[in-house]
Parts: structure tokens; C-alpha cells; sequence
């Protein structure tokens, strides 16, 4: 579903968050509503002026399909407990990162900068595959950051063999524009 920059009415009730406090709302049926961002799976609607996120879950109430989006690897995967039966390819984990977008900005939190660090830690018996990641945000203060968070370790724990995954939200160093890429950066207009 490519309708950016559109207008939609809602179809159902829908939950939301507003952007950037997170706060959870319920958009009532019938609001018009203008799609200003679909990317990743979730979906970034304007209404009186305001900013909210829709998650892949709800978006049939824009009339789409919910995870209609790519994902690397599979939902079966979802469980903590499942055992690994292998390693875990660092550049699959790069391409989920990439998956997972600031609902504000369109651009990828790879592109953006946002990861700092992503290490795999294998256990000793080979059966589990610890995944650790360092995010920052754009500004410390954004409420986003755990939802943010959230998508990203529910995409990256999707990857084959990955049994653990911790996202760790730091500040140090500060985020800054000089931390995109040049992608991002034409992308924004920043070049």
C-alpha cells in the first residue's frame, strides 16, 4: 500500500500514538485522516494538524492488510525459548535494521544513524544467539524511543536462529546529522 501523501477515512475505530509523546489514543471511525508515511510496516497519519502512528496491526482500518511489509526470516521464530540450530548472519540482522523507520522521518534508523552498535554473542552449546543493540534517538526526549525500541527487537528476534534479542536505548555519544548517511541525507534534502 503506497498511498503517501493521500487521504483516508478511517473504515474503524483504530488505535494510535500521537508523535512524539507515544501517547495511545483511539481514532474514531470516519475521521479523515492524511497517510503521510507508510514504511516498515507501520503507518504515520496526520489529523488536525497532529502526528500519530499506526501499527502494521491496525492498518486494515486504512483499509490495508495488517504486515504488509518485509520481513528477513520468520514469525515462527517470535518464541524466547526456541533453541538455535545454527549462527546468525550479521548482515540479515543489518537488512531487518533497515526495515524499522522514525515515524517522522522517512528513513531507515541504519541510514539515520540511530544504531551504534549490534553485536551477536553465541553461547557455549551453540544452541542460543544473543542479539545486542545500541540505539540512539534524534532528540533524548522523544517518546518513540521504546516503540522504536520494540520494532526494532520484534523484527530482528524474527531472523533465523536468533533467540534473544536486547535493544538498549544510550545518548553518549549525541546523536547528529553528521551521523547519516550520505542516502539519508539526499534523501532529506540535506546535500
Amino acid at each position: 500500500m503506497s498511498n503517501t501523501g493521500n487521504w483516508a477515512i478511517l473504515q474503524k475505530d483504530c488505535e494510535a500514538l500521537l508523535i512524539p509523546s507515544a501517547t495511545p489514543v483511539i481514532i474514531p471511525s470516519g475521521t479523515n485522516v492524511q497517510i503521510t508515511q507508510q514504511l516498515g510496516g507501520s503507518t504515520t497519519i496526520q489529523v488536525n494538524g497532529q502526528l500519530l502512528r499506526i501499527e502494521s496491526k491496525d492498518s486494515w482500518a486504512l483499509g490495508a492488510e495488517p504486515n504488509q511489509y518485509n520481513t528477513i526470516g520468520s514469525q515462527d521464530n517470535v518464541s524466547k525459548n526456541i533453541e538455535a540450530d545454527g549462527p546468525v548472519d550479521i548482515d540479515e540482522i543489518w537488512q531487518q535494521l533497515r526495515t524499522c523507520y522514525d515515524p517522522e522521518i522517512p528513513v531507515n534508523v541504519v541510514d539515520l544513524g540511530l544504531i551504534y552498535t549490534c553485536q551477536i554473542t553465541p553461547s557455549d552449546n551453540g544452541k542460543a544467539n544473543y542479539i545486542s543493540i545500541e540505539m540512539t534517538l534524534t532528540a533524548p526526549g522523544c517518546g518513540m524511543g521504546p516503540v522504536l525500541a520494540s520494532d526494532i527487537e520484534s523484527k530482528v528476534r524474527s531472523i533465523k536462529n536468533v533467540t534473544d534479542v536486547s535493544v538498549h536505548i544510550v545518548f553518549e555519544p549525541v546523536w547528529g546529522q553528521e551521523r547519516m548517511s550520505e542516502s539519508a541525507k539526499l534523501e532529506l534534502g540535506l546535500l
